[in-house]
């Protein structure tokens, strides 16, 4: 019996393969399929003998009649040896080669950072879309997945714009031709290009644009991403939805980033009879945190979170020169002083929580997958990027439920939780006059239990089966 460690799955001569779990009726069906005459009998029982799993031996027990004389049958039961091969399947000796791919899918998108690909890595281990992938490379812009079959690749790019906003194209590459038959092999190459807005970005929409956008102001906040991007005017809480077939007619870039965020502290709040799902509006009074001298009167959509005394991350527009012909026509248009804001709030910051350097009960997982080689200085440029962007990303997660609510997060081991526990205890200790009661915190309830992690242990401790 020829099996194939790398997909468990046994060879059905002639070259199909098919998966068969160990005393199932499907392998007892393999094995009487591989006797040479059984036929000729009459087969009365079949069943498996018990053997050790790893011995690679399999047993079979037979029972069988045959009429030998007129009236008189006679019956034999003997048990029949198998031994077990290893061999590579096809599929298996293409994925070990990494070499041998029939399509790529390269995702890309043209921004500075990488925490919409840490989002997307996420959403992709939800749903195991890459199970059919042979091989994963981190390239500088994105990532790129090789497929064994054209099929798979295509199922991905389905998936991929089901829940990220993008366009795709594809090319193809001719391998070899075959004259006589008039068969030729290709290689296709999907290229995925996301739209270049995330969350949190300010963005200006060209005139046209806003009018088709159920009349939105054209300075606009990106606040949810998911196969669309929606914005949201801080001034009236009107929202819009923008598809990417739109976007890519008349595309953009954004104003600001959430590299340019900067940090306010709310000096008064004044709510608003206006509200919009999770958003109010509200007159409030801010001065940048480093510089308490210098005050701002801003609406914002916050004010259902916003309470005097609390920090925000926001835009701070009022000496700003941005290189966005979209920013210059609508400075032309309107005029600085009666539509653009001086500062526009985004979302809310926790600086003396984010002080302190705490442990987190909860991790992520991630999708194993090559790196591109490069200069070591480069190289550690870009790792503490990463870093940093992951750090980003993990405190988007913590303070943004519905965020959360997209992908799976894990509990940690039961020593980090130890460790957190004991962390938590000496900050109540030393620094309760600190705390920050309204500090999002992901609850146990939404954590998953990490089955790989997961022990068994004796009473003792002394012994440990994964």
């Amino acid at each position: 019996m020829h099996y194939c460690r790398g997909c468990n799955r046994y060879l059905q001569p002639p070259n199909s393969w098919a998966t068969a779990e160990l005393e199932s009726s499907q392998l007892l069906t393999l094995c009487l399929k591989k006797l040479r005459g059984l036929n000729k009998v009459r087969l009365v029982d079949a069943g498996f003998v018990w053997t050790e799993p790893n011995s690679r031996r399999l047993k079979v027990k037979l029972t069988i009649q045959k009429e030998v004389f007129t009236s008189t049958i006679l019956q034999q039961v003997f048990i029949v040896e198998y031994y077990i091969a290893y061999q590579q399947c096809p599929e298996c000796a293409r994925v070990e080669a990494q070499l041998t791919w029939k399509a790529s899918v390269q995702v890309r998108q043209k921004v500075a950072h990488k925490r919409t690909f840490l989002w997307l890595e996420q959403i992709i281990l939800k749903h195991n879309a890459h199970r059919d992938t042979s091989n994963i490379k981190e390239a500088k812009d994105g990532i790129d997945f090789y497929y064994a079959n054209r099929s798979h690749a295509l199922k991905m790019v389905e998936f991929l714009q089901s829940v990220v906003p993008m366009r795709s194209k594809v090319s193809e590459q001719l391998i070899s031709t075959d004259i006589h038959t008039s068969t030729s092999n290709y290689k296709y190459s999907y290229s995925v290009e996301i739209l270049p807005i995330c969350k949190d970005d300010l963005v200006v929409l060209t005139s046209k644009m806003a009018r088709s956008l159920s009349n939105i102001n054209p300075l606009c906040i990106c606040y949810k991403i998911s196969n669309a991007v929606y914005f949201i005017d801080p001034n009236t809480l009107r929202t819009a939805e923008l598809r990417p077939q739109i976007y890519w007619e008349n595309s953009f870039p954004s104003l600001c980033e959430a590299r340019d965020l900067i940090e306010f502290y709310i000096i008064d709040v004044q709510q608003e009879n206006v509200h919009h799902g999770k958003y109010g509006l509200a007159t409030v009074e801010v001065a940048r945190a480093q510089d308490l001298s210098k005050t701002f009167i801003v609406r914002t959509h916050l004010g259902h979170i916003l309470r005097a005394g609390d920090h925000a991350m926001g835009y701070q527009l009022d000496n700003a020169n941005f290189n966005n012909s979209n920013w210059d026509a609508l400075i032309s248009a309107t005029g600085k002083g009666n539509v653009i804001p001086d500062v526009v709030l985004v979302k809310k910051s926790y600086p003396n929580r984010r002080s302190k350097t705490k442990s987190r009960n909860w991790k992520l997982k991630s999708i194993a997958k090559e790196s591109e080689v490069e200069e070591n200085g480069r190289r550690a440029i870009d790792q503490a990027k990463a870093e940093l962007d992951y750090e980003l990303f993990m405190r988007d997660l913590e303070e943004d439920a519905e965020l959360r609510g997209m992908i799976n997060i894990y509990k940690d081991s039961v020593k980090d939780i130890r460790k957190v526990s004991n962390d938590m205890d000496d900050d109540e200790d030393n620094d309760d006059d600190d705390e920050d009661e309204e500090f999002p915190e992901i609850g146990v309830d939404e954590l998953l239990d990490d089955m790989e992690g997961m022990t068994l242990e004796d009473e003792e401790g002394d012994v440990q089966m994964e």
